[in-house]
């Protein structure tokens, strides 16, 4: 098996995203994601494989050559078959300094797959980033960072037990691989999901602005209302929706946040 042979699995595959990285991007939906974040709305990202589930019809994003099947989510794709779907939008990347971005779930569950696609599109002269949780052994950052050219990287909670409540994980070595990213010299986007009542406390984003603040390579910060776009899903897929009381943030609420985060010398803008 050769190298552009390597497969994946994709759930979703979005044409002309504004809102995962500069420019007008395809973005790239990973099947699999270790964390279980209270707030997520992917919720059909967490498995690894597809799966089938009745009623599902996950189609759109996808050419329709690569269709999936009215009840399946997730299809395996070979380095060749997404970079030729990657392709079809090239000309939208060179006429506004977009690109493609890998998220999900999460890019850094599948490495060999994901550093296959960065070298193709770095040899295509295509824009890369990867929208990442930041959860993952450090060797597979090591491996990553290389090709990619710029990551969006989640904080979430930086008191580790609220973390672990909220999303299953530690921040542990989430936060260890944000230094590490940051001492590799990659640029940064740091996204922070603008969630009332857990994420939005004085004390935890005075926690993320403080430890951002010594990031060298830090290029902006996106405040991620949480929306309730979502909670259809979790219907649909017989998951437990325990955000379904929560409203989303207000306009105030989300500019004063802003302010807080303006002292920093980059960018900081509500959404992606």
């Amino acid at each position: 098996m050769t190298e552009t042979q390597l497969k994946g699995i994709i759930f979703n595959i979005q044409r002309f995203a504004i809102h995962d990285g500069p420019g007008i991007r395809t973005t790239v939906f990973f099947k699999g994601c270790p964390l279980n974040c209270w707030w997520c709305h992917n919720p059909e990202s967490h498995k690894t494989l597809p799966e089938k589930i009745e009623g599902c019809n996950l189609r759109r994003g996808f050419d329709q050559s690569f269709s999936m099947e009215k009840d399946e989510i997730g299809k395996e794709f070979s380095v060749d078959e997404l970079m030729n779907e990657i392709a079809k939008d090239k000309i939208f990347f060179e006429e506004s300094d977009g690109g493609v971005t890998f998220s999900g779930g999460e890019p850094l569950m599948q490495p060999e797959f994901l550093i296959e696609l960065l070298k193709e599109c770095n040899s295509n002269g295509v824009h890369s980033a990867v929208d990442t949780s930041g959860y993952a052994d450090s060797a597979i950052i090591d491996h990553v960072s290389p090709y990619s050219d710029l990551f969006l990287f989640d904080l979430k909670l930086m008191n580790d037990d609220d973390h672990q409540k909220y999303t299953g994980v530690s921040n542990q070595v989430i936060l260890r691989n944000l230094n590490e990213l940051d001492q590799l010299g990659k640029k940064i986007v740091i996204r922070i999901p603008i969630v009332p009542g857990l994420t939005d406390t004085d004390e935890n984003l005075r926690a993320i602005r403080g430890f951002i603040s010594y990031l060298k390579n830090l290029v902006e910060v996106n405040l991620l209302p949480y929306h309730r776009a979502g909670e259809g899903k979790y219907i649909k897929y017989g998951k437990e929706n325990k955000m379904n009381e929560t409203k989303s943030p207000d306009a105030k609420s989300l500019e004063d946040i802003k302010q807080l985060f303006s002292g920093l010398k980059c960018r900081v803008k509500i959404g992606g």
